[in-house]
């Protein structure tokens, strides 16, 4: 018997065999096979939850393998697809799932939103209307209905599912705007007038209503019939609000511009007015003002009379300011504008920010450090503020002062602050704590600093000058040194740093080349600078120019607070006895 013949045979006994085993035994093999589904779709799951997504795919994939008539997998694999883009497939596992299981609402759902993101709305609608045969509660499937039926142009069956919608909520204004527009776009103007008409009439002491029955008739092009209705609300309540909106865009579909203008205007200056809507026509005012040229008077006119009513937020005060900020008009009249501001919400913090940037720019540090004060009141966690007054208080030499605001600063930095800020808190700290004597504390700022940004320039040459002036990690100096010299090459002040760290390592021949580029780049030259080269030209073996050196550094000393007591006496020393001297 061949190998093929073989196989054959034992193919049919097998059959045959199958044939005859008893029905228990197929209730003990599904029974196996759902046990052997449930492990491996539960070993799927804790690996979906542990984040080992190709190891839960994997095992879901198998799931579909050991019983394709279980939803489940086949639900988790198509969200998987979709992270693969594979969108046909995608769709087709969550079509799967419906066909398992037609009443799961969750997979009805699913379906629907991709029928719906692929644009493919009649598929979508279909769905959907199975899922509210399923779930009658379910308002929020009606409203999207409604929304696709309209999509499609199908206006009697949005119409139709915002009626359903009534039997719900009853009648709604909501619903029936709805219902009058869809009427208007599928052009029975009578049935969307009439739908407004009953609302009205449902609530007839309720001017709102009854202006937008005005509104639907005007768009319906029944305009005499609404401005009647327009002006008869207006007789009974001047200040109503949609009435004045609707009168505003009549005249403006007119081309009426003048009582446009003049509506506007008594618009804006009623004091039931929203900022919201002052807002919005006063950037049609200003629109329509540098169209015709850019006119600011009447446009300040109208913002300063609408700010002397009162105000419920500062949102129209901060318009005002941008807008004469834009108009490039004075800085102290913008501040005005700021203060009003001010005055109404206290907490603003972009108003404060920018009256602390116009105090800054005109060097008023006395007002730097009240707005700021007044700013930690109410924006406490606002680290600029504490930054401004840090560095106000450290121009007028209050170090303490200066220091307590930094110190406190530091309490609001988080995470998300801005780098370049944080790093020049601790910077400008370290620069005060070195003043105060306080190098340990000044050297651990500086590394705070470094660690936030460690390129910050002014922060690696005063740390790395600090050092050599303590004759400590020279090494570490000169690193941080050379970094601020390949940053800026021409920097006197850092190629000075740089020159005499090497001094005090003793390679006097390339502090004297470094030396040389200081004074190159740096005409009107420092006191202390000369006295550097001076020192720096004795080691190198030129006294007779560092005594040259040490004699101008003399003559500029007056002016250099640097050079001063003990200091100077050493540079008189010096120079009398033509040799260096250590301080």
């Amino acid at each position: 018997m061949t190998y093929c013949q073989r196989i054959g045979m034992r193919t049919f006994l097998i059959s045959a065999f199958i044939f005859l085993i008893p029905h228990s035994s197929f209730l003990i093999s599904s029974a196996q096979t759902r046990q052997k589904y449930d492990a491996t779709f539960l070993d799927a799951l804790c690996q979906r939850e542990k984040g080992n997504s190709d190891a839960a795919f994997d095992l879901l994939r198998h799931c579909v393998e050991i019983d394709s008539t279980r939803s489940e997998a086949y639900f988790y694999l198509a969200h998987y697809y979709g992270m693969l883009k594979q969108k046909d497939t995608m769709l087709r596992y969550i079509k799967k799932c419906v066909e398992l299981e037609p009443s799961n609402t969750t997979y009805l759902e699913t379906l629907a939103n991709i029928y719906i993101t692929q644009r493919q709305y009649a598929e979508g609608i279909e769905v959907l209307e199975r899922l509210y045969d399923k779930s009658r509660d379910r308002d929020d499937v009606l409203g999207m209905l409604v929304q696709l039926y309209e999509q499609q142009q199908d206006y009697d069956k949005a119409i139709y599912t915002l009626n359903r919608l009534e039997t719900h909520e009853g009648k709604t204004e909501r619903l029936s705007i709805g219902k009058s527009g869809l009427y208007t776009q599928k052009g029975d103007k009578k049935a969307a007038i009439s739908e407004m008409k009953l609302l009205a009439d449902q609530y007839p002491n309720d001017n709102n209503y009854r202006c937008l029955y005005g509104n639907t008739l005007y768009v319906n092009g029944q305009k005499k019939k609404a401005l009647a209705i327009f002006d008869q609300i207006l007789k009974e309540d001047p200040d109503n609000r949609n009435a004045l909106m609707a009168m505003l865009a009549h005249y403006n579909d007119q081309h009426d511009s003048l009582s446009a203008h003049r509506m506007i205007e008594r618009i804006l200056l009623n004091k039931s007015t929203s900022t919201e809507d002052r807002v919005t026509l006063m950037r049609q005012v200003i629109g329509e003002s540098e169209q015709a040229g850019g006119d600011s008077t009447r446009v300040l006119q109208l913002f300063h009379q609408m700010l002397d009513l009162p105000q419920s937020d500062a949102d129209l005060a901060l318009f005002c300011a941008t807008y004469m900020s834009l108009k490039k008009m004075p800085k102290d009249s913008i501040g005005q504008v700021l203060e009003r501001a001010l005055k109404i919400a206290p907490d603003n913090a972009a108003a404060r920010l920018q009256l602390v940037s116009y105090a800054w720019q005109a060097e008023d540090k006395d007002k730097v450090i009240a707005l700021c004060s007044d700013a930690r009141q109410y924006n406490p966690d606002e680290m600029a503020f504490y930054y401004y007054q840090g560095i106000a208080y450290y121009q007028k030499n209050q170090l303490d002062e200066a220091l307590d605001a930094f110190q406190n600063g530091i309490g609001v930095i988080t995470q998300q602050s801005d780098p370049a800020i944080v790093s020049d808190f601790y910077a400008v700290m370290g620069d005060i704590m070195h003043q105060k004597g306080m190098d340990r504390e000044a050297f651990a700022a500086y590394d705070s600093c470094l660690q936030w940004k460690d390129d910050n320039i002014g922060c690696l040459n005063n740390y790395a000058y600090y050092l050599s002036i303590k004759g400590q990690q020279l090494d570490k100096a000169e690193q941080m040194s050379y970094r601020t010299i390949k940053a800026e090459p021409k920097n006197a002040t850092y190629l000075d740093t740089y020159a005499w760290i090497l001094f005090m390592q003793k390679r006097y021949s390339e502090a004297r080349i470094y030396i040389d580029q200081t004074l190159q780049n740096d005409s009107d030259s420092a006191a202390v600078l000369l006295e550097h080269a001076g020192d720096i030209y004795y080691h190198a073996g030129d006294a007779e120019k560092a005594l040259a050196l040490w004699q101008q550094a003399l003559e500029r000393a007056t002016d250099d607070k640097e050079i001063t007591g003990p200091r100077k006496q050493v540079l008189i020393r010096k120079i009398k006895l033509k040799k260096y001297l250590k301080e």
